[in-house]
């Protein structure tokens, strides 16, 4: 649906006025069950305050700020090789694939104060021997996961393994190291041929991790996907709402089970903040302005001030003379992570960002997890590789994510930029998981 300029001010703007409504309902005609407005503000204001300003919880050591850093080349790196491990899913081993450069390997993290400990497979395993680690996730939280063994593996490749690959539930029997997916962490059920996302639900799933030694948790990018039929809170089925509301609920869910059910002086916790991705943005030009409805910075559908941009923009555009063109999408996604400064996605990329500040605008997702953090009893330990990995813009497999067909990986727009390589940018965050878990 597009809104075309015409020469004549009057008419045209009538015209523009009428397209203007017609638009609106449309959208309330596609609008789903949603919390209202007003709750949704609310709640917002209550639970993610600060808006402007990152989270304190950056970093959780005194004296070493292990999070704020830069990535500098070692040619030592990486600390094993893909062809090494057999335990790497296909759609992280970028070089299987057909990735043909290799420089992004070659890079190590440096904090700014101190020295990021290099990776010791055989003292992990001495430290852990007779203890339990599960990952609790996405298909993130399994990219670490996998990362792990692999590094492990390369210290002892001839000792004996297994593999058990199951769906909650997946284990490594070298080291009793389990990943228990669950992108939610809350439950999500079948009730009547319909899947129910239960945002105050999570019993179901925890009782599988309580006996954990260490547990890692995470969760985010399927928060903008819709593996749902209906969500439910507090008893009322919704059809959908805010999603930064919904994570929030979650979330919450989550800490008060890890508060309740988590004995901490036998057991660590431990939160991965949000992995970034790298998909491209579609910008407005000087003639024409792309206007994507579920996308207004700062307001979520449904919200007054979201038709509220929506009638500036278009206004706006009358006023200077462009175009403006009308994608209707789904409501209240992000793209966990990305910013506004992002113009192109991941593909071609060869090398990290340079500098040591967080290159765009902190993600929403995240002051939700430090708003949730802070009001736990005993916080969970976050492992807030959000910055590092924004720098990372090479790290993902793009078009080396496992699909053979050419015509696929010729195109960019097939690249996947939310998944990392292996080895890859996984192997420092358990660089900074073992230096956490240990020092």
């Amino acid at each position: 649906m597009a809104l075309l300029h015409s020469q004549s001010s009057s008419s045209s703007f009538c015209h523009l006025l009428a397209s203007f409504f017609t638009i609106l309902c449309l959208v309330l005609l596609v609008q789903p069950l949603a919390v209202s407005s007003a709750v949704i503000m609310s709640m917002r204001n209550h639970h993610i305050h600060g808006h402007h300003r990152r989270p304190m919880l950056q970093a959780n050591q005194s004296t070493c700020a292990l999070f704020a850093g830069t990535w500098v080349r070692d040619d030592t790196y990486p600390m094993y090789e893909s062809s090494q491990c057999p335990f790497i899913d296909a759609k992280f081993n970028c070089k299987m694939n057909g990735r043909p450069d290799s420089g992004y390997l070659k890079y190590r993290w440096q904090p700014l104060n101190c020295e990021l400990p290099r990776f010791n497979g055989l003292d992990f395993l001495l430290k852990m021997k007779g203890k339990t680690v599960m990952f609790v996730g996405d298909s993130l939280g399994r990219n670490q996961w996998e990362s792990l063994i692999c590094m492990i593996y390369a210290a002892a490749p001839e000792t004996q393994t297994q593999m058990i690959k199951g769906d909650p539930l997946s284990t490594f029997k070298f080291l009793a190291m389990s990943f228990y997916r669950a992108p939610y962490l809350v439950e999500i059920d079948i009730v009547k041929g319909m899947r129910v996302l239960k945002l105050e639900d999570i019993n179901g799933n925890g009782k599988y991790w309580r006996a954990a030694d260490v547990l890692s948790f995470n969760t985010g990018h399927w928060w903008s996907h819709e593996g749902w039929d209906y969500m439910e809170s507090k008893g009322t089925l919704y059809q959908d709402m805010d999603r930064l509301v919904a994570l929030d609920k979650a979330l919450r869910t989550w800490a008060n089970w890890a508060d309740t059910n988590v004995d901490r002086t036998k057991t660590r916790v431990f939160f991965q903040s949000i992995s970034p991705t790298h998909y491209k943005i579609a910008q407005s030009t000087k003639n024409s302005v792309q206007l994507e409805l579920c996308a207004f910075k700062g307001a979520s559908y449904g919200h007054p001030q979201y038709f509220y941009q929506l009638v500036n923009i278009v206004t706006g555009a009358y006023l200077f003379n462009q175009n403006v063109s009308v994608k209707m999408c789904r409501p209240n996604e992000w793209s966990a992570g990305a910013t506004s400064t992002t113009t192109k996605n991941c593909y071609g990329e060869t090398a990290p960002m340079s500098g040591t500040i967080y290159p765009g605008a902190y993600p929403d997702q995240m002051r939700v997890v430090d708003a949730v953090m802070r009001e736990m009893t005993n916080p969970a330990y976050l492992l807030d590789i959000t910055m590092l990995s924004e720098l990372r813009k090479d790290g993902h497999p793009s078009i080396y994510s496992g699909d053979s067909n050419s015509e696929k990986k010729a195109n960019p727009d097939n690249a996947d930029c939310s998944h990392w390589c292996l080895p890859g940018l996984p192997d420092t965050w358990n660089q900074l998981f073992s230096a956490a878990l240990f020092n």
